[in-house]
Formats: structure tokens, C-alpha cells, sequence
């Protein structure tokens, strides 16, 4: 929502502007101009990425339009998840709590939690860690060292997506200069055409440069920018889960581990204390 409401904004001031101060909307209307610039963008683009990166980038990019994956309930109901099993654990075993790791997706315990299920690679992470700790794996500053290298890579493949976008609005400028020059080459052909005639065609060439600028600060641009605090956004939510694996595993109370993991979380998205400690006991009368 937020994507659609920054475009509107940037058009309509953009373009309102040109209009109230006189200018000929008319003057604006390049579409070959826009073909050279968007073209040439989307061509380097995929030079530049590989398929893989080329997939997620549309995704993500889609993704811009929906709510962000991770807000506040979603913490809130990440910690209770993180709660029930270390409560699990802490009273029938780590035993008890192998079936629902092995088929998170058939677990009841799992099921109470759409939000957090609905995220594959968050799945696999919870899963991945709860089977190292069933199987032994009790250091935990060697547990963290192996969380940190995971969350980072996850974080780099998450901003690769950011970091192609942006790659394409630092061209976007020069391509717009192409196209003007292209534009001046054309005009320089029509020489003896009239006044009337040559100054339709040097305002469409510096349509080019416009629409160049425009395109890569007004809409590519920050788009990237939106794509990498949603990365970080993503990154935050493994930190959370880290955090409260780690305190449980360092002897600390359900309670307490998920008091510390709530403490990692962004100040926007961080749950109170109560509003979680609220949950948990909604979850536990359920």
C-alpha cells in the first residue's frame, strides 16, 4: 500500500507541477524515448542476474504491495510458539517434542500458529536447530556461531534482490542521456525543418534525460531502498528465534527466553511485555 501511495505521490507532484507552472503535457508524451530507457534498464538487468535473482527480485518486488510479513502480531504469536515448545520440552521431553519437529507440517502444536507456519524458511530454521538440540548439540556458543553464519547468508540472498534494483536505478540516469542523445541525433537530421518543427524535437530528446532522472530517484530507487529494510526486517525475525533457542538452551525459564528473544526485536514491532505475556496465557486456556 505504502509503494502505491509514494507512486501516486511522485506523479502527481511531478506531473501537477509541470502542469500548474504552465508546461504541455503533450510536450511529455515520448513513448520511444521511454522504450530506449526502460529497455535498455531491463536488458542490463538481465545481464546482470542470474535467473535465480531475476525470479526472486519479481517476487519480492510483488511482495512490496502486501503488508510486511513480520509485524507485531507476528512476533507476538512467533514467542508463544517459542513458549509452548520450550514448555513442551521442559515438561515431557525432547522426545515428545521429535514428532512435531520431523512433520512440522502435521503437528497440532504447529497448526496453532498459521502465521508463523506460512513461512517455509522460518519452519526449517526453528526445525533445523530443535533437531540439533534433541540430537545433543548443548553448546550453545558453538549453536550460535552456526545461527549467526545461517541468518547471514539467508540476510546476503535477501539482498540480492535490493542490491540488482538498485544496481538498475544507478543506470537509469546515463540511459536517460542515451536516449537524449539519440533524440539530438535525430534533431540534428531534421536541421532544416522549421522553428516549430526542431523545438518539438529538441523537447522530446530532453524528455529523455527527465524521464532517466525521474525513473531512478522518483520510483527504482527507493523501491531497492524498500527492498532492503524489508531484508533487515526478515533477518530480524531469525534473530528473534536465535535468541530465545539460545537462552533455553542456556538453562533459562520459557519465560525468560522468550523475554530475552522479544528484546532483540525493532522498536516499531516489539510486543510488550504484556501484550506477549497475554498471548501465552490465551494459549495455554485454548
Amino acid at each position: 500500500m505504502l509503494l502505491i501511495i509514494g507512486a501516486v505521490i511522485v506523479t502527481v507532484c511531478v506531473f501537477g507541477g509541470f502542469i500548474a507552472m504552465g508546461g504541455h503535457i503533450e510536450a511529455l508524451m515520448q513513448p520511444f524515448e521511454f522504450v530506449i530507457i526502460a529497455g535498455g534498464a531491463l536488458g542490463a538487468f538481465i545481464i546482470a542476474n542470474t535467473k535465480s535473482v531475476i525470479k526472486a527480485t519479481l517476487k519480492e518486488v510483488m511482495g512490496l504491495l502486501k503488508a510486511p510479513r513480520h509485524n507485531k502480531e507476528g512476533y507476538i504469536e512467533v514467542l508463544t510458539l517459542l513458549y509452548a515448545i520450550f514448555r513442551l520440552s521442559q515438561t515431557k521431553g525432547m522426545l515428545e517434542l521429535e514428532q512435531h519437529i520431523e512433520q512440522p507440517y502435521e503437528s497440532e502444536l504447529f497448526a496453532r500458529f498459521p502465521r508463523f507456519i506460512g513461512d517455509r524458511r522460518a519452519v526449517l530454521f526453528l526445525c533445523d536447530y530443535l533437531r540439533l538440540i534433541s540430537l545433543g548439540s548443548d553448546k550453545a556458543h558453538e549453536m550460535e556461531s552456526l545461527m549467526d553464519e545461517e541468518i547471514e547468508t539467508q540476510h546476503q540472498e535477501m539482498l540480492e534482490s535490493a542490491e540488482a534494483v538498485t544496481t538498475m536505478a544507478d543506470g537509469l540516469p546515463a540511459l536517460g542521456i542515451v536516449a537524449a542523445v539519440l533524440g539530438v541525433i535525430h534533431t540534428m537530421k531534421s536541421i532544416l525543418e522549421p522553428p516549430e518543427v526542431l523545438g518539438g524535437l529538441v523537447a522530446g530528446a530532453l524528455v529523455g534525460t527527465f524521464l532517466g532522472v525521474l525513473l531512478a530517484y522518483g520510483f527504482v530507487g527507493p523501491i531497492g531502498m524498500a527492498l532492503k529494510s524489508r531484508a533487515n526486517g526478515e533477518s530480524k525475525y531469525f534473530v528473534c528465534i536465535k535468541a530465545g533457542l539460545l537462552a533455553y538452551m542456556q538453562g533459562y525459564a520459557p519465560a525468560v527466553a522468550i523475554e530475552l528473544a522479544r528484546k532483540t526485536l525493532f522498536t516499531e514491532e516489539r510486543p510488550s511485555f504484556y501484550e506477549v505475556e497475554d498471548a501465552v496465557a490465551e494459549m495455554r486456556t485454548a
